[in-house]
């Protein structure tokens, strides 16, 4: 944190054009959270903002980082959230900007989004700024269906969801292009439990199956996915989750089920 090299994860995104990530938010059976029927649809633009990491070192007293907010980009993203809603059958998208002060940056976002849901008369449109959003997400989150955000508003709301569905152990992940697409739990790497048998499966499972539905491979999907949620039903959860189980004796019982 605060030096090394850039991310690894942002400069795929950009090699590969992964423009928009997507992570879908519900609640699992068995995982104790403080809301239920929460089933919330994060749509992040994932290439430009301040999230790119274009910064410098004006002198030893001060630093710039560099928010490049584009139509293309905007209108590109406005456009994949609608056509999710669209064949997901989703009722509203909501973008979420702060340009009441970011004017101009984000300013040119929320217009792109208005642009994209005229086109959309069948899905609900919603604009919200992103302090705002967040208040509203702890008090009420069944209010809210897709959440539409720039990219570094996005990696910031994205985990306060996944924390209404019992944290980043059961939080997945894609990253979509024309081309390409990276499949990955919201957590990334914790080099601090490495090799220590905690970690919880349950988000790589679940980016694992998102995977699977993408190219289609829905029998293999749901095989998965119901062994998944019969290995949490049947109260057996990793310490994150407040159970006892190893990494490793989680997975056997879910390969048991398959």
């Amino acid at each position: 944190i605060g030096k090394g090299f850039r991310s690894v994860n942002v400069q795929l995104r950009k090699e590969l054009d992964l423009y928009a990530n997507l992570r879908p938010c519900y609640n699992l059976p068995s995982v104790k959270t403080r809301y239920d029927n929460v089933d919330i649809v994060v749509v992040r633009e994932n290439t430009e903002d301040l999230y790119a990491g274009i910064e410098r070192q004006i002198d030893e007293n001060s630093a710039e980082s560099i928010k490049i907010i584009t139509k293309d980009a905007s209108l590109r993203i406005a456009e994949f959230a609608f056509d999710y809603a669209v064949k997901n059958n989703r009722k509203e998208v909501a973008v979420v900007t702060k340009a009441n002060i970011c004017k101009l940056s984000d300013g040119l976002y929320l217009n792109c989004a208005r642009e994209v849901a005229n086109k959309y008369s069948q899905i609900k449109f919603r604009e919200i700024l992103v302090d705002n959003c967040c208040m509203q997400l702890v008090q009420n989150p069944n209010q809210f269906d897709v959440l539409l955000l720039p990219n570094l508003y996005g990696d910031i709301v994205s985990d306060l969801c996944a924390g209404l569905i019992g944290g980043l152990g059961v939080a997945q992940g894609a990253n979509i292009g024309k081309d390409y697409a990276v499949f990955e739990p919201v957590h990334g790497s914790a080099p601090d439990i490495a090799g220590q048998d905690k970690a919880n499966p349950t988000a790589m499972l679940m980016s694992a199956i998102e995977m699977l539905n993408y190219i289609d491979e829905r029998e293999a999907a749901e095989k998965i996915r119901k062994a998944l949620f019969s290995t949490l039903e049947g109260g057996i959860k990793t310490a994150d989750l407040g159970g006892q189980a190893s990494c490793s004796e989680f997975t056997n019982e879910l390969i048991k089920r398959i």
